[in-house]
Order: structure tokens, then sequence, then C-alpha cells
């Protein structure tokens, strides 16, 4: 990857680590938040006749988790066309 300016470099990376670490807090909240702390709550609502909290610990996670790889290559590849990034 070769940048055109130092400037044009450090904005991008600052762009590709904000949206890291917003999809991390995602993957956080449904991972452990709603399959470990909000479980017990989430288990008075019924989704498929599973209890809310068993379905978000057992596929609600694996679904969120593509989801978030689809969104994440998506992003980054606007980024890349924004910047004029290119593999080589």
């Amino acid at each position: 990857m070769a940048f055109k300016s130092e400037d044009l470099a450090k904005a991008y990376w600052r762009e590709n680590i904000s949206l890291v670490l917003k999809l991390l807090a995602v993957w956080f909240v449904v991972s452990y938040g709603f399959g470990i702390l909000l479980v017990d709550v989430l288990n008075q609502f019924q989704f498929f006749g599973f209890k809310l909290g068993f379905w978000f610990a057992q596929q609600g996670s694996i679904i969120t988790f593509v989801v978030l790889i689809f969104v994440y290559v998506k992003r980054m590849a606007a980024l890349d066309s924004k910047y004029e990034v290119h593999e080589e």
C-alpha cells in the first residue's frame, strides 16, 4: 500500500481503527452482553420457540459474527476506494 502523503495514510488508518473498534463493540455486546450478562432478562421472551437469551448465546451470536464479517469487507472496500489503496 502506497499513499500519496503521510496525512492520507494517517487518515486511512484512523478510519480503519475506528471501524474495527465499532465492530468489536457490536461483537462484545452480542456475545458477552446478550449471551451472558442479559441472558436472564432476554429469557423472558421467546424467539422461534426458544428463550431469547439461549438463542443469542447459541445462534444469534454466530449469525451476528458472520454479518460483521460482511460489513467489514464492504466498509473496507469502500475505504480502500476512498483512499485509492490497492493490494500489490
